[in-house]
């Protein structure tokens, strides 16, 4: 007898690009209306005797109802944590696709530049999350690879 692997319990979906659980996203939609509206009608109810003008106390309970949404926002958050699941892997070690990253970012506005162009505060830090290397890694590989020899060759060929 063949045993297919269980369903999973959850839906999820992707919204906004993150992944949510449709039935968390229901709940907290659910919570959000709930307590935004509770609290815009009972601070309209309550301003509607201390606020000489109906206006002015619609308005006071307009940002009642949307502090309500940040408490319901605040919630929410506590009550269904992130369902994104964070997988490390050594793709960066890749030659290919690290080529393939370069590249990709050589073809957006601007191209890829140098890393001689970043300031001193942007190459320290890119030195601190040791992502220094992996930048002037392949412009080295270019240079190298690169029939001109003039001197930089290499930082046209990737600009």
């Amino acid at each position: 007898m063949k045993h297919s692997p269980p369903a999973p319990s959850t839906r999820l979906a992707e919204v906004w690009s993150d992944t949510v659980d449709l039935r968390h996203l229901a709940w907290a939609i659910g919570i959000g209306i709930t307590i935004s509206v509770a609290g815009f009608f009972a601070a309209s109810r309550w301003l509607r005797g201390m606020v000489a003008s109906p206006e002015l106390a619609h308005a006071y309970a307009m940002l009642a109802g949307l502090a309500g949404c940040v408490l319901a926002g605040v919630i929410c958050a506590r009550l269904f944590p992130p369902k994104r699941e964070v997988i490390e892997h050594s793709s960066t070690h890749d030659p290919a696709w690290r080529a393939e990253v370069l590249a990709e970012l050589a073809e957006q506005p601007g191209g890829l530049g140098t890393l001689a162009d970043l300031p001193e505060p942007v190459v320290r830090e890119l030195k601190e999350l040791d992502l220094y290397d992996l930048f002037a890694e392949p412009a080295g590989k270019t240079a190298a690879a690169a029939p001109d020899a003039r001197p930089g060759a290499a930082r046209e060929a990737l600009a």
